[in-house]
């Protein structure tokens, strides 16, 4: 199969997923026990005011009709009003998808940056005690749920010595738009502890690959014939090794960055930082279908797109991929 007919395959394959995804939500949220309008319909209103609201966000239409407007008007990113507060999902969505991204984005830096760089060290030491105690703290932090080092975090750092806040992300009436706030060092005081939770959490994943692929690299011959030819161990160890070890982590990284977003539903709750994830949660416990399906689908086409991503990259990267 030729690389073009490889990419149309890929392509379809991800509208189906799409569908796939918007279609359990839809369903999910409606087969829900509860009553969706009970948030925006009072029991003071007269039948007729209520009728009204229940018709202006679609409720009384058949099942089938509100699934034909949902799947369309998802196409233009459009997932309705707010039962809650009455405005457009999509700006709900743009209001706390950056927070998220920010948050998401400093913890997966920081991960594959130590992971990465212990993973070159394990893997180079391997059958020593450091090799044997990087392992253990990366199987740790893989095991171990975020909330529950989040908590332990909060409840030593925050409750007990006071040093880290403990939710938000900024205190209230902080001058300026969002870029001039995210440079401030309150700001960057609220980010250091759920950063660094995810941090601990996600680095145990390129950590444990580049230790495989390094081992994978160190018993070929052209790093014999690196040291046949005098060159220095640490020379050895970071431009021929590492380097050639770099190809699973290059293409794994677009996976682990699609889960880091997508995984932020726990850290925003426990730490009560304003993304998509804790808005999600606050939607669903409002039974707020618009933006709870909104925020679901824009964390699902994250995953969904960066695995595509992953997919292109990791044949583009390796001539040895084979287009079946």
């Amino acid at each position: 199969m030729s690389k073009a007919s490889f990419v149309v395959r890929r392509v379809l394959q991800l509208g189906v997923t799409f569908w796939a995804v918007g279609t359990v939500l839809f369903f999910l949220f409606r087969l829900m026990p509860g009553d969706p309008t009970s948030f925006v319909v009072s029991a003071q209103m007269t039948p007729e005011a209520r009728q009204r609201i229940i018709e202006s966000f679609g409720l009384n239409d058949p099942l089938h009709v509100q699934y034909i407007a949902f799947l369309r008007n998802a196409l233009t990113l459009d997932f309705g009003q707010s039962f809650h507060t009455n405005e457009p999902v999509r700006d709900v969505i743009w209001t706390f998808l950056p927070n998220t991204l920010v948050l998401m984005l400093t913890a997966f830096v920081i991960a594959y940056i130590l992971g990465i760089t212990l993973g070159v060290f394990t893997g180079w030491y391997r059958g020593t005690n450091f090799e044997k105690g990087t392992v253990v703290t990366a199987l740790t932090a893989r095991s171990v749920p975020t909330f529950y080092v989040g908590l332990i975090v909060l409840w030593i750092f925050g409750a007990g010595l006071g040093v880290i806040p403990m939710s938000g992300m900024g205190t209230s009436g902080m001058d300026g738009g969002w870029w001039s706030r995210i440079f401030t060092t309150t700001f960057l005081h609220h980010l250091l502890a759920p950063a660094a939770v995810l941090a601990f959490y996600y680095m145990g994943y390129p950590l444990l690959i580049m230790r495989s692929s390094m081992m994978e690299v160190l018993s070929q011959d052209f790093i014999d014939v690196c040291r046949a030819k005098g060159l220095r161990e640490r020379t050895i160890m970071f431009k021929h090794a590492a380097r050639n070890a770099m190809l699973p982590i290059l293409t794994a990284a677009a996976i682990a960055l699609g889960y880091a977003v997508g995984g932020s539903v726990l850290i925003e709750t426990v730490f009560g930082w304003p993304g998509i994830g804790r808005e999600m949660v606050r939607a669903v416990l409002r039974r707020d279908f618009p933006v709870a399906q909104g925020t679901f689908m824009v964390l699902a086409a994250t995953i969904i797109i960066l695995n595509f991503v992953a997919d292109l990259l990791y044949g583009y990267l390796d001539p040895r991929v084979t287009y079946d």
